[in-house]
């Protein structure tokens, strides 16, 4: 059982929900991480967390239908309810979307953990933030916390099960990441992570060249341990959208 706390953070994905406790220093209590169907949650899913608290701040990307069914639980659990949603300047943030409340909360979020992160470090190194889920995202922050925008593609795993869905005979799961395949698995998902470690590459190559000197890599998101042959010299942080989160709800208090 987590220790009560005042405070919970919620990252509801399309086929995770995150969450953790906000510690009173803006940090991260462990964060717990539960599949879903899209649908419902499992029905022990609150199981960790305190019977009341006092307030839950969230992010929803998920199905309507499961946004509702969290939004009542937690209704239930704590007096006080936000969402986060995307906003042009936010902690030392400035999106460079014209219209900040199209780019997605967890984008936003993710980059806020991002640059939260070079604020407690006062470390003035700018960030490619690239997330693995559904999607691949693909978001370029300078030194000075300005959002230079971004990219969006199908993740391997959505690639896969597009083709599936076309071509039940290409496999959805399995193979490995090989330089030239001589079976269909193998062919599949060497050319599905390739694409996604390629669109990387480029990245940093263009960020390079937009700012003049290379920016950090961070990488977040479920499907980031499946996908071979990533840089070593990359940061991993699988929560950086509750870090994001923390910062959010830590400068909102």
């Amino acid at each position: 059982m987590m220790p009560t706390m005042t405070t919970f953070l919620f990252d509801l994905g399309n086929t995770r929900l995150k969450y953790a406790a906000l510690r009173d220093d803006g940090s991260l209590g462990d964060v717990v991480a539960i599949a879903h169907d899209g649908d419902a949650l499992p029905a022990d899913w609150a199981a960790a967390l305190p019977a009341r608290f006092e307030a839950a701040a969230l992010t929803l990307v998920g199905s309507a239908a499961l946004r509702a069914r969290l939004l009542d639980a937690l209704t239930a659990r704590c007096s006080r309810i936000s969402i986060a949603r995307t906003v042009a300047a936010f902690g030392g943030l400035r999106i460079a979307y014209p219209q900040p409340e199209s780019l997605g909360a967890d984008r936003f979020l993710a980059m806020l953990g991002a640059r939260a992160r070079s604020l407690t470090a006062h470390d003035a190194t700018p960030w490619l933030v690239v997330g693995i889920g559904t999607a691949i995202t693909l978001d370029l922050i300078d030194a000075d916390g300005l959002h230079r925008g971004g990219r969006i593609a199908p993740s391997p795993a959505l690639m896969r099960e597009a083709l599936h869905g076309r071509a039940a005979q290409l496999p959805e799961h399995g193979g490995e990441c090989v330089a030239f395949a001589d079976n269909t698995p193998d062919a599949l998902r060497s050319g599905c992570d390739g694409a996604a470690l390629a669109l990387i590459e480029r990245g940093l190559r263009d960020a390079e060249s937009v700012l003049g000197t290379a920016p950090a890599l961070i990488l977040h998101g479920g499907g980031v341990d499946a996908l071979s042959g990533l840089s070593g010299d990359a940061t991993r942080a699988p929560a950086l959208v509750l870090e994001g989160l923390a910062a959010w709800a830590t400068i909102r208090a």
